[in-house]
């Protein structure tokens, strides 16, 4: 079979391919995998009794079955779904926007491939254009979404060592200036198009703080590029960060949401919040790309927003839950491995514990194979440091665990962890 150069670059194994591979064999073909690997949330009661309540209330209703898939929906997303995001986010946040700001994609993963190349690639007559990350490692999800080489940038990360077992990652503004500089300058082969980044972490669960966003704002708008705020686990929904974090709008910010954090990812709903402008291109290019987004994940949830049920949802039943689900995971790997030079990065949002591993004999690779070896799935990081191309040890010592299973289950697993973890370092 002779492949294309988008196919070369798209039917390529990549991370993001190795992680859903994995999550399926494990959901469907494996029961004994212990499960830590993927970013599928948790099965919460409460939040299963809910979506079966609205499924009930709109299936009853007239047009039950043209809302939810019977009928196609307009380039930008169904009217009075947009309606009543906008209107939501102006009573929760004290925003001003309307239904022209508001946008419905197949699942987030779908709008950044959109946005990334609507703002990076080339560009006629003008240097390529790339994204940049202010910190790596980022969210495994948007490495194979540029349609040209060298699509992404990043900068390395400043280390905080908090204690012999706590870590915290901060933006280094720093090298992040530099390199703007350098592009500026004409050092760079191509220029920043757009800053991104995730708000938690995913991977690290690292929450930059209010300072640090509004630093990032800023220097996207003095470079006259937007600033992409991926909030698929933060704010104003579903709300799963430990700390106290704003989120702002305005014309320079592309926030995009989620409903999969709200236990929909089956539903693959993504929501894009940026200016009119931005938001008419994005429809447009929707269109070519999927025609029309599903309409499950909108049907559903639609009355959610106008009745401020996704507020009362994401602070009284998500945020608790994933709140206690990390003390207890934290727990279990601090017990798991006292005697083993493992820090944790300190745990501020999402559904991860974030594990570095300090000069840890072998890959994270070989870790990752090892465990699966023993039914054991989690997630090397060096899938997460995009575009860190130099061969810097820490993006090879490091392990991401979700903590969505069951007590029992993340206890078994960082057992066998451990253990493993022993036999490399007495090597």
């Amino acid at each position: 079979m002779k492949l294309s150069n988008f196919g070369k670059r798209f039917c390529a194994e990549s991370g993001t391919y190795s992680l859903m591979d994995d999550l399926g064999k494990a959901l469907t073909t494996n029961p004994d995998m212990l499960f830590l690997g993927g970013g599928n949330p948790a099965q919460i009661p409460e939040i299963k009794s809910q979506l079966l309540e609205a499924y009930d209330s709109l299936l009853s209703s007239p047009n039950g079955m043209g809302e939810l898939c019977t009928n196609y929906q307009s380039p930008q997303g169904d009217p009075e779904f947009l309606d009543a995001v906008a209107a939501y986010l102006n009573r929760q946040c004290g925003w001003k926007i309307s239904s022209d700001n508001v946008a419905v994609t197949n699942g987030s993963q779908a709008a950044f491939f959109t946005l990334f190349n609507m703002f990076a690639g080339e560009f006629d007559g003008e240097p390529n254009r790339h994204i940049t990350l202010p910190l790596s490692p980022e969210y495994i999800g948007y490495s194979g979404a540029g349609l040209s080489d060298n699509f992404f940038k990043s900068c390395k990360p400043k280390i905080e060592v908090i204690d012999e077992h706590a870590f915290k990652y901060h933006i280094d503004f720093n090298a992040l200036a530099a390199r703007l500089l350098d592009e500026k300058s004409g050092h760079e082969s191509s220029v920043t198009g757009a800053l991104c980044i995730s708000r938690p972490s995913n991977p690290s669960s690292n929450v930059i703080s209010d300072a640090e966003l509004d630093k990032l704002s800023a220097l996207a708008k003095s470079e006259n590029i937007p600033l992409i705020i991926d909030g698929a686990y933060g704010l104003p929904f579903p709300g799963v960060i430990f700390n106290d974090a704003t989120v702002n709008f305005d014309d320079n910010t592309i926030l995009v949401l989620s409903l999969s954090k709200l236990g929909l990812p089956g539903a693959r709903t993504g929501i894009v919040v940026a200016k009119p402008e931005v938001i008419d291109a994005f429809a447009k290019a929707n269109t070519a790309i999927n025609l029309a987004a599903g309409s499950m994940g909108p049907a559903v949830t639609k009355q959610w927003f106008q009745n401020d049920k996704i507020a009362d949802i994401s602070s009284n039943i998500i945020q608790p839950f994933y709140r206690s689900a990390c003390d207890t995971a934290l727990n279990i790997v601090k017990e798991a491995c006292a005697d083993l030079p493992i820090k944790v990065h300190v745990p501020e949002g999402a559904f991860f514990l974030w594990l570095w591993c300090e000069d840890l004999p072998i890959p994270s690779e070989e870790l990752y194979l090892r465990l699966k070896e023993k039914s054991v799935l989690v997630l090397s990081g060096h899938h997460f440091f995009i575009a860190i191309d130099d061969d810097w040890p820490h993006k090879h010592q490091c392990i991401r665990l979700s903590y969505c299973q069951p007590k029992e289950v993340i206890e078994k697993a960082c057992k066998i962890i451990a253990e493993e973890l022993r036999v490399a370092y007495a090597r």
